[in-house]
C-alpha cells in the first residue's frame, strides 16, 4: 500500500474481493479513497483507527468515513498503558460508548476488534466479557478476530450463543497450531502469531463457525494474514478456499 496504493487496490479487486477494510489511508484524502474504490468496483464497509482517535479527532474521522461510504469504524485495541491502570478497562469502555454515541448520530456504527489479550482472566473474568457487558450493545458492536479469539482460549460459538447479533464484522485468518496457554494466562508468542497461514490451511473450523453466522449477526468477512511471504498469492489462496466453502 505504501509503494503502490492504487495498484494494490486493483489487484485485490482482480482476485475477486468485493469489500476492503482499511487501516490507514497513506496520505490519501477521503475523496481520493472513494474515487479509487468506485473505479475498481470495491466498497469499504469499515476502517480501523487507533484508540487515541476517539478523542479530539473523532468527529473528523466520522466525517471521513461518511465520504468513503463506510458503515463502521473499528478500534483495534486499547493501549497497554491504559490497560495496565486499575480502572483502565472501565475508562476504555466509557470511551467506546461515547464514540459510539457520536458516530451513531452520523449513521455510522462503532465497533471493537479483539486480539488475544482480551481473553486474559483478570480477577476471574475475561476482559472481553467485561467490554461486552459494559458497552451499550447499540453503540458498540464487535469485530471478532476469529483467529485471535481461539489463540486466546476463547470459543467463538460460545460468544455467539451468549451475545447474539453483536458481531457484524469478523477477521478471517488461520493458524497451523494453537499456541500453548501457560498457567499464568499468557501465550508463548508476541504481537504477531507464529504459524499464521492462509485461510483453510490451518486448524480453525471455518465451516462450523460460519454455520452460525446468522446467530452472530455477521455481515462482513475480512481476510487477513499478518506476515504473508507473498501477499497477493496468500489472499488469492484464501479467497479460493472461501469461495468454494459451503455452510
Amino acid at each position: 500500500m505504501q509503494l503502490d496504493f492504487e495498484g494494490t487496490i486493483a489487484r485485490v479487486a482482480t482476485i475477486g474481493y468485493k469489500e476492503v477494510e482499511f487501516a490507514g489511508y497513506f496520505g490519501r484524502s477521503p475523496k481520493d479513497i472513494r474515487f479509487l474504490l468506485d473505479r475498481h468496483g470495491l466498497t469499504s464497509p469499515s476502517t480501523h483507527v487507533d484508540y487515541e482517535v476517539l478523542g479530539d479527532k473523532w468527529l473528523e474521522e466520522v466525517e471521513s468515513s461518511k465520504v468513503i461510504g463506510q458503515s463502521y469504524i473499528v478500534c483495534p485495541g486499547i493501549p497497554e498503558e491504559i490497560r495496565n491502570q486499575p480502572d483502565g478497562w472501565r475508562r476504555a469502555a466509557e470511551a467506546c460508548n461515547r464514540a459510539g454515541e457520536v458516530s451513531r448520530q452520523a449513521g455510522i456504527q462503532f465497533a471493537y476488534h479483539n486480539h488475544w489479550v482480551e481473553f486474559y482472566p483478570v480477577n476471574g473474568k475475561r476482559l472481553y466479557d467485561f467490554l461486552l457487558e459494559e458497552c451499550d450493545p447499540n453503540l458498540v458492536k464487535m469485530e471478532m478476530d476469529l483467529c485471535w479469539i481461539e489463540v486466546g482460549g476463547g470459543d467463538p460459538l460460545d460468544y455467539f450463543d451468549r451475545y447474539p447479533g453483536r458481531f457484524p464484522l469478523v477477521r478471517v485468518k488461520d493458524v497451523q497450531k494453537i499456541p500453548t496457554v501457560k498457567e499464568s494466562g499468557g501465550q508463548d508468542f508476541g504481537s504477531s502469531l507464529p504459524g499464521m497461514t492462509e485461510v483453510g490451511s490451518g486448524v480453525i473450523d471455518w465451516k462450523g463457525i460460519f454455520a452460525q453466522s446468522d446467530k452472530a449477526g455477521i455481515k462482513h468477512y475480512f481476510v487477513e494474514h499478518d506476515n504473508p511471504k507473498a501477499p497477493f498469492d496468500s489472499i488469492r489462496t484464501s479467497f479460493n478456499y472461501l469461495n468454494q466453502l459451503r455452510f
